[in-house]
């Protein structure tokens, strides 16, 4: 037996807060966790839109769905498993790739741009940041971290100068402080400098830190 690969296209999902034009002066990119739906994720975000209505956040959904129990009932969506891994990576960055082009090509070549990856979410945005044909203004990675095998020739140049935010809750059950500060180790490595941003929660957004983030409170 031996294994094949073919390449096909297929209808990708997403959704949008906000209308885009040549006033829209930032746009978010956040990408959901694993086994969440971008339709539910996006809302933690509509603030941010109706704060100011030049902002767009975007909300792209991983390619895999699955039932999140048994055979039926609530959905969810992944951004991929260790099962033929390499090529679910190329698939969503390809897909995020042509999102961003479609989205930018509305704005003005000055338009601010975030990205934001919560829990798997930041995987996945750090490997396609790698690829993508702009650079953002703020790289946010919220319960989760930087991937451990993107080569440091790929990793450093990305991060170099780069505004980059952690987030974590102090009682998340995925991210222990351990893992933190090896994760900022690992990105001080890299010659990034992370800022640490936590709060009272668990494994979950935070409305206040999200504010923070967007400028809307002070630090």
């Amino acid at each position: 037996m031996t294994e094949h690969h073919l390449a096909v296209t297929r209808t990708a999902r997403y959704y949008q807060l906000g209308e885009l034009s040549e006033s829209t002066t930032r746009v978010w990119f956040v990408c959901h966790g694993y086994g969440q739906l971008a339709a539910y994720f996006i809302r933690h975000f509509a603030f941010l839109t109706e704060a100011d209505p030049h902002t767009v956040v975007v909300a792209p959904e991983g390619l895999s769905r699955f039932y999140l129990s048994g055979n039926g009932g609530r959905v969810g969506a992944s951004w991929m498993t260790r099962d033929d891994r390499l090529h679910e990576i190329e698939d969503h960055i390809g897909f995020l790739n042509q999102l961003a082009g479609q989205v930018l090509a509305a704005c003005s070549a000055d338009v601010q741009v975030t990205v934001l990856g919560f829990s798997q979410g930041t995987a996945t945005v750090s490997r396609w940041l790698d690829q993508a044909a702009f650079r953002p203004a703020h790289l946010v990675l919220w319960a989760g971290g930087f991937p451990e095998d993107l080569a440091r020739a790929i990793a450093a140049p990305l991060l170099h100068q780069l505004p980059l935010t952690l987030v974590v809750g102090t009682d998340d059950e995925y991210v222990s402080a351990e893992k933190i500060a090896q994760q900022q180790a690992q990105l001080e490595a890299l010659g990034a400098t992370p800022r640490l941003l936590t709060f009272a929660g668990k494994h979950q957004l935070d409305r206040r830190v999200l504010e923070e983030l967007a400028g809307l409170t002070r630090p």
